[in-house]
């Protein structure tokens, strides 16, 4: 059986400063991206649509580098360009593929701790109403 730490006395709990967020509906991306107060996040919608922007560009970009080794001419050129422009392509994706999943982790780590405050906050204030609202110190 693990320890656990005891629970603090909920009269203890010092009232709550801020107002609880309450979630709303998902925006629509529109919305979201107009948001001045950054409430709603778009990062994790549009994410996909850079990496697959990403895998076009490398796509492009390889098929440009191999033709240019074509029209010029030269044996070693486009052997290098057929054996090692694949490979530079292949680990810029997968460089660009790390970094995108790391932005998205730390959106959905930002979005889970959004959650888990806001049902702290509520289990606050079901404690508070409790025992009849938030116990204010004693006067000196």
């Amino acid at each position: 059986m693990r320890w656990r730490r005891p629970a603090a006395d909920p009269r203890s709990l010092p009232p709550m400063s801020t107002t609880p967020v309450i979630p709303q509906a998902r925006k629509g991306f529109l919305a979201s991206l107009l948001d001045t107060s950054f409430t709603t996040l778009v990062t994790t919608r549009v994410i996909s649509v850079l990496y697959l922007l990403l895998l076009i560009l490398v796509g492009v970009g390889l098929l440009a580098f191999v033709v240019a080794a074509i029209a010029s001419g030269s044996a070693a050129e486009i052997l290098v360009a057929i054996i090692v422009g694949p490979l530079v392509a292949l680990l810029y994706v997968v460089y660009a593929r790390v970094i995108l999943e790391v932005i998205l982790a730390i959106f959905r780590l930002l979005e889970s701790n959004r959650e888990i405050a806001f049902l702290q906050r509520q289990q606050v204030g079901l404690l508070q109403q409790q025992l009849g609202g938030p116990q204010q110190p004693p006067a000196a």
